[in-house]
């Protein structure tokens, strides 16, 4: 799962110039969650729901259905321009998105901070669009908040770690933290659980040691 990009310094596309989309899902109705056992995109009574961009969704989705207090998964395209895009179109450059999870949790049980310690201490925020070999821009680091709430915690929980990784030698984190609301398009049927369904499947990890704890 490497990006299209090669070794290229990737942009984002001009809004104008991205692919046109389609304006029904590339997710049948119906899948059910590998681990769950419900609909992926289902909300469970009483949880709540988290938008992160980590690099490659396969494993950024294993590392959440596996933490504490949550309660669904799906990975999907967010941040970009084309309503709809297929794995092969957001892999192409052009349609603006980045690979994203969303994480439904329930708040008696963990905290939307606590998946953005996971967020940051899993993954190279510092890297720009890409994450190791992956280069693109559907491998950039972002945040999605679903609230006023959600903005203000995730920026105070950056702005720490921004300090952590300018202590152990990295650079700035360049993850993007998007408050205003942004559609989450899901992935294919295959992208879901992915590492359920090929246990020995590509799965990087990017982390860098670097907490806050």
């Amino acid at each position: 799962m490497f990006g299209a990009w090669g070794m290229m310094q990737p942009r984002m596309v001009d809004p104008r110039l991205a692919l046109p989309g389609r304006s029904t899902s590339v997710l049948p109705e119906g899948v059910t969650h590998e681990v769950f056992g419900v609909n992926v995109l289902d909300t469970p009574a009483g949880s709540e729901v988290a938008y992160v961009a980590l690099g490659c969704f396969w494993g950024a989705e294993k590392l959440y259905w596996e933490a504490p207090g949550v309660t669904n998964t799906a990975v999907g395209y967010m941040g970009g321009f084309t309503p709809n895009p297929t794995y092969e179109e957001t892999c192409s450059g052009r349609t603006g998105h980045t690979e994203a999870v969303r994480v439904c949790y329930d708040p008696t049980a963990t905290s939307f901070e606590a998946l953005l310690r996971l967020f940051f201490e899993n993954h190279d925020p510092t890297q720009g669009m890409r994450q190791g070999n992956d280069i693109g821009t559907q491998y950039r680091s972002a945040i999605f908040a679903t609230s006023a709430e959600q903005a203000d915690v995730a920026a105070a929980v950056r702005h720490e770690y921004d300090e952590a990784f300018s202590k152990a030698g990295f650079g700035a984190i360049t993850t993007d933290l998007v408050s205003e609301p942004t559609p989450f398009y899901p992935a294919e049927a295959y992208h879901q659980q992915y590492l359920i369904k090929n246990p020995n499947g590509y799965c990087p990890i990017h982390a860098t040691g670097v907490t806050c704890r």
